[in-house]
């Protein structure tokens, strides 16, 4: 697929205009949450929501993040979901329910969001 990265930026859902720009965030479909530093989260005032949830990274370590709600948007994109408040050492990442609630999917060729467009009726 590629590595691309974008800029967003994150919104505390219940202090509207609370936010804060997250520069060069991993576009990563293989991520079920959005990642973001605890630091950026806490400027904005998002608040735990979910304490120590249990994850199983891709080399198989177990670890343990909180969680919380937030408004995202990424050019064009805005959704509000579930990030996971990054400790020293994690990447920053859009995941997979993030880009769902964005009704975005990846071009990998040109390596950019777009609009996943209308789905078809049932």
């Amino acid at each position: 697929m590629g590595i691309f990265y974008v800029d967003c930026t994150v919104e505390n859902p219940r202090l509207s205009g609370k936010s804060a720009a997250i520069k060069k965030m991993m576009v990563n479909s293989g991520s079920e949450y959005t990642w973001i530093s605890e630091e950026e989260l806490r400027k904005t005032s998002i608040a735990v929501k979910k304490k120590d949830v249990p994850f199983i990274m891709a080399n198989g370590e177990r670890i343990t993040r909180d969680v919380g709600y937030a408004i995202l948007r990424c050019g064009e994109f805005e959704t509000i979901d579930e990030v996971l408040f990054g400790r020293k050492g994690d990447l920053k990442l859009l995941g997979s329910r993030t880009l769902e609630g964005f009704a975005a999917v990846v071009d990998a060729r040109r390596k950019k969001l777009v609009a996943a467009g209308p789905l078809p009726a049932a």
